[in-house]
């Protein structure tokens, strides 16, 4: 396992996974890709939890690429077998390249005919030396967006700038406060948000929230966890309680629990 795991919400069960920042050339278009690569024994299934990020991906499989839209829930996915994906974690600005309403694929995939880029990070994926192969999965990804030529329009780098700030200023609690860095209105922000997006401003604030509360609470097992909601903007304990429960289906108290039993049972079996 390397890397940032925010978003992935047992790590423990993670088989290989790589978070490779994006090329210069192309950090208008994606945020980071992310590579895991898995070798599950026969007749076991390694089920992998993860709150996204409130945006697009687009993603390599050993079969098949597929748009995946943005998430309001928490998704999980069961390894089996041996594989692998090579997913781009996608900036606003790229996503109409895909599709014209990215809130009509809401928790949904929609299968790509990308035979070129499909072959292409599929050769690369093939090689024996695992740092090479995802090195060559990452310079053929970027070698086809590339030559797709996208254009960024002003409207979506405002899309992207929205979804920096909305991601990264732990300090920015509602719209308001987004449109007041932007110098737009709320009303602007919500249009953009929409077309590039498809989740609302507020909605990606709440993501932001989440995650951090979720990687906060996972790593600092004796942090108070009133502390980190106020920390994190949440009027109080209950209001975190609620947003874990209504997202993620548990309370805070209940995933430190899994988490610990889940990191045990991961030493205990190696």
């Amino acid at each position: 396992m390397v890397g940032s795991f925010k978003g992935i919400l047992y790590p423990a069960r993670l088989p290989t996974f790589h978070r490779v920042p994006a090329p210069e050339s192309i950090t208008n278009l994606v945020q980071w890709f992310w590579i895991p690569e898995w070798d599950i024994e026969p007749g076991h299934t390694s089920r992998q939890h993860v709150i996204a990020f409130p945006t697009s991906n687009l993603v390599v499989q050993k079969d098949l690429v597929e748009f995946a839209g943005p998430t309001t829930r928490r998704t999980h996915r069961d390894l089996t077998g041996r594989g692998w994906a090579v997913g781009a974690l996608l900036r606003p600005a790229l996503v109409p390249r895909f599709t014209d309403d990215p809130g009509s694929l809401r928790d949904a995939t929609l299968p790509l005919p990308l035979e070129d880029l499909h072959a292409s990070v599929s050769e690369a994926m093939s090689r024996t030396e695992p740092r090479e192969r995802r090195q060559r999965a990452v310079e053929a990804f970027t070698g086809w967006l590339k030559a797709q030529s996208p254009e960024v329009s002003e409207e979506g780098v405002l899309a992207n700038a929205m979804m920096d700030i909305t991601g990264r200023c732990t300090d920015v609690t509602r719209i308001e406060d987004v449109a007041a860095r932007l110098f737009v209105s709320p009303r602007t922000l919500q249009r953009v948000a929409r077309k590039y997006i498809g989740l609302s401003p507020s909605a990606l604030i709440r993501r932001r929230r989440l995650q951090e509360a979720a990687d906060r609470s996972r790593t600092d097992p004796s942090a108070d966890l009133a502390t980190i909601a106020a920390e994190l903007g949440y009027a109080d304990h209950a209001h975190l309680t609620n947003d874990f429960q209504k997202t993620l289906g548990f309370t805070p108290s209940t995933y430190r629990r899994s988490v610990v039993l889940d990191q045990a049972r991961s030493t205990s079996s190696r």
